[in-house]
């Protein structure tokens, strides 16, 4: 499967320079978050149109950045990214049914007139 496939490339990537070492679980989050940011950066003060336009080269990178250490700490923590994702959309299913959810941005707490 495609997964398994980018997975085992990242962490040939990552073994062939001995970086796992460098890969922590912490550190891992916290490169998430910091590539995250920097995705989130090519936005601001922009529209999502003058991005689209002008950055798409960056975009790519960003967001590539960010699958690759989210791949590398499903990796490290033994988890299958397919079940993984499989089992949230499952739960997000349950959570936005299409009949309460359907062209509504509300959280599924709003949904339900949980607070």
């Amino acid at each position: 499967m495609l997964v398994n496939h980018l997975m085992k490339q990242i962490d040939q990537f990552r073994d062939e320079r001995n970086w796992r070492q460098f890969h922590n679980e912490k550190d891992l989050a916290i490169s998430i978050s910091l590539e995250a940011s920097e995705l989130l950066e090519l936005f601001q003060w922009k529209s999502s149109e003058e991005v689209l336009q002008t950055n798409s080269l960056e975009l790519k990178e960003e967001l590539a950045d960010v699958l690759i250490y989210s791949f590398m700490l499903a990796s490290n923590l033994g988890c299958s990214v397919e079940e993984i994702m499989e089992e949230k959309l499952a739960r997000n299913m349950e959570k936005y049914p299409v009949a309460e959810s359907y062209g509504s941005k509300k959280k599924y707490t709003e949904l339900r007139g949980e607070k």
